[in-house]
């Protein structure tokens, strides 16, 4: 594996999965099983108030091939092909959606030492294309993310991030939303032992001239089992427990209060996956 400054997509990342990652609030239900000749199979559901959402996942793996085939409830079929390193550092993913013939897509991604790029482009008579591309190095990132309709002739995404790694700390800004939105990002590890660290991530617009202020923190009751809890701006605070109770098979139980207004019940997620 290459290291550099990654892709666009993980400047900040560690700092949103601490955030943001496993909370759920509604009661989801996964379960992987493997055939013998190495193809997984996820089923998968997810109560949403009184609607349930189900979908199976087939995926199958072949040298440095990847096929992954969803169904939904609606009778949507996702397909995505990936082809990992048909050269060095180079990964190619085509997919699609059936019955959607607009939905067509071909994206390149290429990890470099000293650069991290994804391009991709629909495919479609005025496709959307996309580029993203980041310089620098595993300490010092610097990169932008772009999108352009080719159909209405105008940018529909233009955004700019910049990250800073060390061994115990990773900072980020990102400049989103056309220079609207401003997004700094802080993740720094306190204990690697117990895989306790902090976060934070602040947000203004722009536009609004509104701050949105969330922190959090993740630590390890012990090899199995991680606690974790955060609290915005708006009051509302959220903590989720969660345990791998076999090899990959984790059940997290998550619940969210808006200490603003108490007298309001509380939101409880559940989310079990199994594999098999």
């Amino acid at each position: 594996m290459v290291k550099g400054p990654g892709l666009y997509s993980d400047i900040g990342k560690k700092a949103r999965d601490l955030l943001y990652r496993d909370y759920v609030s509604d009661h989801k239900f996964t379960v992987t099983t493997y055939t013998s000749n190495g193809v997984a199979i996820t089923s998968s559901g997810v109560k949403k108030g009184e609607f349930l959402l189900a979908d199976v996942n087939t995926q199958l793996k072949n040298k440095n091939f990847t096929t992954d085939v969803k169904v939904d409830t609606n009778s949507n079929v996702y397909t995505t092909i990936t082809v990992d390193e048909p050269a060095p550092g180079l990964k190619t993913i085509f997919s699609f959606v059936v019955p959607d013939q607009k939905s067509g897509k071909v994206e390149l991604q290429y990890l470099h030492e000293y650069a991290g790029i994804s391009t991709s482009i629909g495919l479609a008579a005025s496709p959307l294309v996309n580029f993203s591309g980041v310089a620098g190095n595993n300490k010092i990132a610097l990169g932008t993310d772009l999108s352009f309709d080719t159909s209405s002739g105008n940018f529909t995404k233009c955004n700019a991030g910049l990250s800073f790694t060390t061994s115990d700390l990773i900072a980020s800004l990102a400049l989103n939303d056309k220079a609207d939105t401003l997004t700094a990002s802080y993740y720094h590890t306190v204990n690697p032992l117990t895989n306790t660290a902090v976060g934070a991530e602040l947000t203004h617009s722009f536009s609004s001239n509104e701050n949105t202020m969330t922190i959090g923190t993740h630590h390890s009751l012990d090899p199995l089992t991680t606690v974790k809890a955060r609290v915005n701006s708006y009051g509302k605070a959220s903590a989720l427990i969660q345990h791998e109770w076999r090899p990959k098979s984790l059940f997290t139980i998550s619940g969210e209060v808006d200490t603003r207004a108490i007298e309001k019940s509380a939101k409880v997620g559940l989310a079990v996956a199994l594999k098999q």
